[in-house]
């Protein structure tokens, strides 16, 4: 009768053991969904936005420089700031656009500010 005891006992202790990571899963179902999927969306928003970059849009760098863009290649942007003045920034720089009334437009204030 004791052998049986012992050997239900190693049996119970791995159901246990697996019931023991449930919550652990759980918690990281719950991130991948509040946290990191929303994340991957916006960043995918934010690269397509990047590929689509026109001369004559105007945008703002993630360092707060406002500009029109005069000019495009793969990686860097020429912006004018000011009349006859221009500078060049990296494609990446680039935070968004901005709305006719120079400031950034609502949607992306919103999709950033999580």
């Amino acid at each position: 009768m004791t052998e049986l005891a012992h050997a239900a006992a190693p049996a119970a202790g791995g159901a246990g053991g697996f019931a023991s990571f449930i919550p652990l899963i759980l918690i990281f179902v719950v991130f991948y969904f509040l946290l990191i999927r929303p994340q991957q969306k916006q960043a995918k928003k934010h690269q397509a936005f990047l590929n689509d970059l026109k001369k004559g849009n105007k945008v703002v760098t993630k360092g707060g420089i406002h500009g029109q863009i005069v000019s495009l290649s793969d990686n860097v942007v020429t912006l004018e700031i000011a009349k006859d003045i221009t500078i060049k920034v990296s494609r990446d720089a680039i935070g968004g656009p901005l709305g006719k009334d120079g400031t950034t437009e609502q949607k992306e204030i919103k999709s950033s500010g999580g």
